[in-house]
């Protein structure tokens, strides 16, 4: 049915599982850190997770990423020869793409953590000082606990948009399944038949994807509906 590219197109469903999962891991730690100013108050730090925020969920993906890719190479090009490096730099596909995605990604998780965290009693931060906590046990003891439970369905949310970006990256070289079904269709033309197959592809890694996550969200929510019993 492939015509002897299903193989091709597995190598790249893998590289694009690798691509979304290092994403969504630097979309994490980035959405924290912006969670964190935009809750802090300071005041420029709340302005400054705010424009981070703001400003990445107001450009296209597909501009961001040709702006990164193309753009930061041309500037890391142009600021090496300043710091002593000669040699011309060739920005990694993969690297650039896990960048981008999560750095655009992080700015829509912080909006999910900023609204989950806001969810929770704040009289359960005072009951955890009350107990004697630090401000560090409070968060991590108390806080996540409950953000995470309240942060699933967008966080969810988000990981399937995530899965369905990484097939903006083919546009700068990365052999992902997308780039290797355009290679398999161009040369048998049968664009149908490969294109429909990574949807299938997609629609798999989406489907066990919310799968996974509805086991993660029973495990966080067994002490609620416990206690509403």
């Amino acid at each position: 049915m492939l015509k002897g590219y299903g193989a091709v197109i597995l190598d790249g469903a893998w590289l694009t599982l690798e691509l979304a999962l290092s994403s969504m891991a630097l979309a994490i730690v980035l959405g924290l850190i912006g969670v964190a100013l935009r809750l802090s108050p300071v005041r420029w730090l709340a302005w400054l997770g705010d424009l981070y925020s703001t400003v990445i969920r107001g450009i296209p993906d597909l501009v961001l990423i040709l702006l990164i890719f193309y753009g930061g190479q041309d500037l890391l090009n142009r600021v090496a020869p300043m710091l002593g490096f000669d040699d011309y730099i060739d920005l990694n596909p993969l690297a650039a793409g896990i960048g981008t995605l999560g750095f655009i990604f992080g700015a829509y998780l912080s909006e999910t953590f900023r609204g989950a965290f806001m969810a929770i009693p704040k009289g359960q931060a005072e009951a955890g000082m009350a107990y004697g906590m630090s401000g560090f046990q409070v968060f991590f003891r108390v806080m996540v606990p409950q953000m995470i439970r309240l942060a699933i369905p967008g966080f969810t949310n988000n990981w399937l948009v995530l899965t369905k970006a990484t097939a903006l990256i083919s546009v700068v070289g990365l052999q992902d399944m997308m780039f290797k079904a355009k290679q398999a269709a161009d040369a048998t033309r049968e664009p149908f038949t490969f294109f429909l197959a990574v949807a299938a592809m997609y629609l798999v890694i989406t489907s066990v994807s919310l799968l996974a996550l509805r086991q993660l969200e029973k495990r966080y929510s067994v002490g609620v509906r416990a206690a509403d019993l």
